[in-house]
């Protein structure tokens, strides 16, 4: 049942994302069709691919998504879409025709692509690392297809990365924006007790870790020792988000920064509940919860989306693996709206460290061993 619901689902998709992508404000491309699987989390997790969504409907197609298909998107709403630390990249619509295919499950991602082949898609973008081995089975199957992959390089039986001549990756050093929010949670928190909630314990998300508690680590090393660490096990289940959220709050934590996908709404709802403090992940998540939500790690998962897009637009496409930090606008950080004693100083703390990062002065950690061995620099 769960095949056929989905099948309809996909059909239903298709239909809805034929409609025409309006008025261009860049390059013509009658006729190029872009496919996008979302890996299980989902549209509507306001984080990760609601990010690749952004890059493919906003701004490369000029559309709206609504309960009822696409809808033309108004100029307002594209531009306060790009968030100010894009705004020079000249983002523009690129009359491109989406065509969105939602996984449910992981057995979901190669059905997917196998029906945005036979949609004779110009480019086929997998949201997320689980899509890793569907894409490299599909790829090696249809030469003739063009892939980007999201946030893994294709890897080989030894988990060594290997490049595929269709497929483009793209990798981001998250690890440098949470370093950000580390040092964001430590400047910000009363109690002295600071958490982390992650989806899966997997390489990346303990990469966002990594990050972190080194953040915590330049502000206070006592801070990085009383972290509170945790895991839901999930990226698509919000109550548990907000019960592992809870939880920390009830133990006198005051600001937890979630790396949980949807798991993170639930995180950002028992901030408000508690009025506590949370740190978004990978979109701006301020609207969640405008007075507790303090900022948010941004991971351009929608612009290395919408750059892949421009790259087919302009017959430009070239496979291989790119790597994007704070360096190359692949990660960032939200604005901080929220006061807090000494916001100020600590804005000009994190921009500093921020400086330190793009010199190359700091070298963030990107694994969890390599924080016991890393010195905090000075940063003044």
């Amino acid at each position: 049942m769960k095949k056929l619901t989905l099948f309809i689902a996909g059909l239903l998709g298709l239909a809805a994302c034929k409609e025409s992508a309006g008025p261009s404000a860049g390059s013509g491309a009658p006729g190029v069709k872009i496919g996008l699987i979302t890996d299980v989390g989902g549209r509507g997790d306001q984080s990760f691919n609601d990010s690749a969504l952004r890059g493919l409907e906003m701004w490369a197609a000029g559309k709206k998504y609504t309960a009822t298909g696409y809808q033309p998107l108004p100029d307002a709403e594209f531009q306060a879409s790009i968030t100010p630390d894009l705004k020079k990249e000249g983002i523009a619509h690129l009359s491109v025709t989406p065509i969105v295919l939602l996984s449910k499950a992981n057995e979901d991602y190669e059905p997917n692509l196998d029906l945005l082949i036979k949609e004779k898609v110009n480019l086929t973008v997998g949201v997320g690392f689980m899509l890793e081995n569907a894409i490299e089975a599909t790829a090696k199957k249809r030469p003739e297809s063009r892939f980007l992959l999201i946030d893994s390089p294709i890897v080989d039986a030894q988990n060594k990365p290997y490049q595929l001549p269709n497929v483009m990756t793209a990798v981001f050093r998250e690890n440098e924006s949470c370093f950000l929010a580390g040092a964001v949670a430590g400047l910000a928190t009363k109690s002295r007790k600071v958490g982390f909630v992650g989806g899966m314990q997997i390489p990346i998300i303990r990469r966002f870790e990594a990050g972190f508690v080194a953040g915590l680590k330049v502000i206070d090393p006592e801070l990085a020792l009383l972290a509170k660490r945790v895991y839901t096990g999930n990226f698509d289940d919000s109550a548990s988000g907000k019960r592992t959220a809870l939880d920390l709050y009830n133990q006198g934590v005051d600001v937890v920064f979630h790396a949980a996908g949807a798991g993170g709404i639930g995180v950002i709802q028992a901030a408000k509940e508690q009025n506590k403090f949370a740190i978004g992940c990978d979109s701006d998540q301020a609207h969640l919860a405008p007075a507790n939500v303090i900022t948010s790690t941004l991971k351009h998962v929608d612009y290395a989306v919408y750059r892949a897009i421009k790259s087919v637009v302009d017959n430009k496409f070239q496979p291989g693996d790119s790597f994007l930090g704070l360096r190359d606008g692949g990660v960032g950080l939200a604005p901080i709206t929220i006061d807090f004693p000494s916001k100020d100083a600590a804005i000009a703390k994190v921009e500093k460290l921020h400086k330190a990062v793009i010199a190359g002065q700091i070298k963030v950690p990107a694994a969890i061993d390599e924080l016991d061995s890393w010195t905090p620099p000075k940063v003044e």
